[in-house]
C-alpha cells in the first residue's frame, strides 16, 4: 500500500527520479541483453530445445526495445556503462560454465537466478512505474514467468544428476544478488522501490523456483541462506 500511495506523488521529471533512472532502465537493458544473448548460448549446449531457446531469446530482444522506450519517454540516456558493470559477476560465471560445457550452471544463472531477479525487480517497479513503463513492465513479467518455467521443466527432468552442481552453482552466485540489490538499493529507493520489498519479493520467487525443482523446504532455506550471509 505504501508503494501504492508513492505513486501519486512521483514526479517523474525531478532531477533525482531522473538519474536514479539512467542507471535502473540501464540494468534492466542490459539484463535483457545478457538474457538474449545467454539463451542463443544455451541453445548450443541443449541443441534439442533449440526452437524454443530461440524464441525465448528472440523474446528477450523485444523486451530489450520496449525498456529502450521506457527511457526515451522520459528523455533519460541509460548509463549501459555501469549496466555491464553490474551484471558483469554473473555475466563472468555463466560465460565460464558455458565454456566447460555446465548446463545445470548456466539455467540456474539465467533461468532461475535473473529471471527470479527480473520478476521480482518488475513486480516492486510497477506500482510505482509511469503510466508508459507500468504499461511496457505488465507486458514483460508476463512473459518471464515463461523463461522461468523453461528452466525449472529441465532442471526438475534432471534433478538427481543435477542436483550436486545445482547447490554448487547456487552457493557461488546467489551472494552475487545480494551485491547487485546493495549496489542499486539508494537508486531504487529514489524510484519508490524499497529494498527489503526487492529482497522478499526476489526469496520469494527464487524459493518457490528450487520447490519446483524438486528440493524440500529445509534444503531451500539452506541454499538461501547463502544470499542472506552476503547480505
Amino acid at each position: 500500500m505504501q508503494q501504492l500511495a508513492n505513486q501519486s506523488e512521483m514526479d517523474y521529471q525531478s532531477e533525482i527520479y531522473k538519474d536514479a533512472y539512467t542507471r535502473v532502465n540501464a540494468i534492466v537493458i542490459e539484463g535483457e541483453q545478457e538474457a538474449h544473448e545467454n539463451y542463443i548460448q544455451l541453445a548450443q549446449l541443449l541443441p534439442e530445445h533449440i526452437q524454443e531457446l530461440t524464441r525465448l531469446s528472440k523474446m528477450e530482444s523485444r523486451h530489450k526495445k520496449g525498456f529502450e522506450a521506457c527511457g526515451r519517454n522520459l528523455k533519460v540516456t541509460p548509463d549501459l556503462e555501469f549496466a555491464k558493470q553490474f551484471f558483469s559477476k554473473l555475466h563472468q560465471n555463466f560465460q565460464t560454465a558455458f565454456s566447460e560445457g555446465k548446463v545445470v550452471t548456466c539455467l540456474l544463472i539465467q533461468s532461475l537466478i535473473i529471471e527470479c531477479f527480473a520478476i521480482a525487480a518488475y513486480n516492486i517497479y510497477i506500482p510505482v512505474a509511469d503510466p508508459f513503463a507500468r504499461k511496457i513492465t505488465e507486458g514483460v513479467v508476463k512473459d518471464e514467468y515463461t523463461h522461468l518455467n523453461f528452466g525449472e521443466v529441465w532442471l526438475k527432468e534432471h534433478f538427481e544428476e543435477s542436483k550436486a552442481e545445482l547447490e554448487e552453482a547456487n552457493r557461488q552466485n546467489l551472494p552475487i544478488v545480494w551485491q547487485m540489490l546493495e549496489q542499486v538499493a539508494v537508486d531504487a529507493e529514489n524510484m519508490a522501490m524499497e529494498k527489503d520489498a526487492l529482497i522478499e519479493d526476489f526469496m520469494i520467487q527464487y524459493g518457490e523456483a528450487l520447490s519446483n525443482i524438486g528440493f524440500s523446504t529445509r534444503e531451500i532455506m539452506r541454499l538461501s541462506a547463502y544470499g542472506l550471509r552476503a547480505a
